[in-house]
């Protein structure tokens, strides 16, 4: 399944108190849960004003399907094309 990276600006995100986050976190679930299997997220990355995001989807437009459903923005959905990492430097 397609992996896709997701940019969310969503000033003051590093400033979130873990409650937020987790508020956060269970919204993004119930419309996975709603969405079925077909979308999965894997991790997110919290930053100053950005929170990152890793889903494995079927296309973009399930990734901001399940965006506009959750209340976040999609501000950029990129496709990955490969995944490098120590392992590939060997």
């Amino acid at each position: 399944m397609p992996k896709y990276v997701i940019e969310r600006a969503i000033p003051g995100a590093g400033n979130f108190s873990p409650e937020k986050l987790r508020e956060v976190s269970q919204a993004s679930a119930k419309v996975l849960n709603e969405l079925g299997p077909q979308i999965q997220w894997i991790q997110s990355y919290v930053t100053a004003d950005k929170i990152y995001c890793i889903y494995n989807a079927p296309n973009e437009e399930m990734v901001r399907k399940h965006a506009t459903q959750a209340g976040f923005p999609a501000d950029s959905v990129a496709k990955v094309s490969a995944i490098i990492d120590m392992v590939t430097a060997e």
